[in-house]
């Protein structure tokens, strides 16, 4: 049986990539130490922000709509970071770029330790910022 082994890339759509590139370089670029490269794929523009363990790609939609979270599809994005001050000062970072993430807080009804922010994106995209759970480690680190 094959094994996943993680996640390789992910694609958003979005209304207006120069508005969505402006957003992405502060969270990912500047906050998250990604990497970005610029591509056409089918004639249409593509950015790519990248890290040694996946990718992340916008690309301009075809049709216009609002995100809606509750509706079929999809409600949100986890970036995990590895520790809970590093939940902190992403946080600050991003609200000094002027976005609006909430405070970090400890969330129990998820987990002990469970600690995040939460933002959207020009879209509605919901974003989430955590730390790398006691549960998540152990997990990993036990799996056999």
């Amino acid at each position: 049986m094959a094994e996943i082994t993680g996640i390789d890339h992910i694609y958003i759509t979005v209304s207006d990539l120069a508005k969505s590139e402006l957003f992405y370089d502060q969270v990912l670029l500047s906050a998250l130490g990604f990497r970005k490269n610029n591509f056409t794929l089918s004639g249409d523009p593509h950015i790519q922000y990248f890290n040694k363990f996946f990718g992340f790609v916008l690309r301009p939609a075809r049709v216009l709509a609002g995100h809606d979270p509750y509706s079929p599809g999809l409600h949100h994005f986890c970036l995990r970071v590895d520790t809970i001050a590093e939940v902190h000062a992403v946080a600050e970072q991003l609200r000094d770029f002027g976005i609006d993430a909430t405070e970090v807080k400890l969330y129990p009804q998820y987990a002990q330790d469970y600690t995040a922010t939460f933002f959207s994106d020009p879209d509605g995209i919901r974003l989430e910022i955590t730390n790398y759970r006691q549960e998540r480690r152990e997990r990993h680190n036990n799996w056999e």
